[in-house]
């Protein structure tokens, strides 16, 4: 009888273990939208033990991309250690872009307001801080354009997530080559229109 509980946590840590596996696979080919049952079915797991340990979608999708947050954050706050602040800028819009073309859950995830997702909610807070006191250390070195908002890395990132290829490396080459035309008109060079408020929301389309 002593090893029956012990079993029994093994199996439970087998099957969160599996969940998060396939809602991992499942959101980043096919976004945020597929449903609990579903992933539930593909993990082999009963939909109560899969709200037994996520009771909401948020629940999941937080433990999904835990590792996936933290990193997003430590990318903008590593370009503030660059000295040149505009290569620092290039290498954060590069590679958020990149985190999305190759992983539309996590890139959903991160712009998403999940209002009970509080762990979700910090790691982008610090995230939209540091990349806000990047883009005023590029400005301030002559090298970002002095209209440049918030708004229009949003904009980039509906464009770059409107890119529809074959395969995850195609998307990714595409991706690349959107960036590079953006990066060229993100610097100083010129006047723009006025810019359209846009929130981070809006870039899931």
């Amino acid at each position: 009888m002593a090893g029956e509980p012990t079993q029994l946590r093994v199996d439970a840590l087998a099957n969160r273990n599996r969940v998060l596996a396939v809602a991992r696979e499942a959101f980043a080919a096919e976004g945020l939208d597929v449903p609990m049952t579903t992933i539930a079915r593909r993990a082999g797991v009963g939909a109560a033990t899969l709200y037994r340990r996520f009771p909401t979608k948020e629940a999941l999708v937080t433990a999904v991309f835990a590792d996936q947050f933290a990193s997003c954050t430590s990318v903008v706050h590593d370009a503030l250690e660059d000295p040149d602040p505009w290569r620092g800028f290039c290498v954060v819009v590069g590679e958020l872009c990149a985190m999305q073309a190759v992983d539309r859950g996590f890139s959903a995830a991160f712009l998403a307001a999940f209002p009970d997702a509080l762990p979700v909610a910090r790691e982008r807070t610090r995230a939209e801080e540091a990349f806000a006191e990047l883009a005023r250390r590029a400005k301030a070195a002559g090298r970002l354009r002095a209209d440049f908002v918030a708004d229009d890395l949003v904009l980039l990132m509906m464009a770059n997530g409107g890119i529809v290829a074959g395969t995850v490396e195609a998307t990714l080459i595409a991706s690349r080559r959107l960036v590079a035309y953006f990066l060229q008109a993100f610097q100083a060079d010129g006047p723009l229109p006025p810019a359209t408020p846009l929130g981070l929301a809006d870039a899931l389309g």
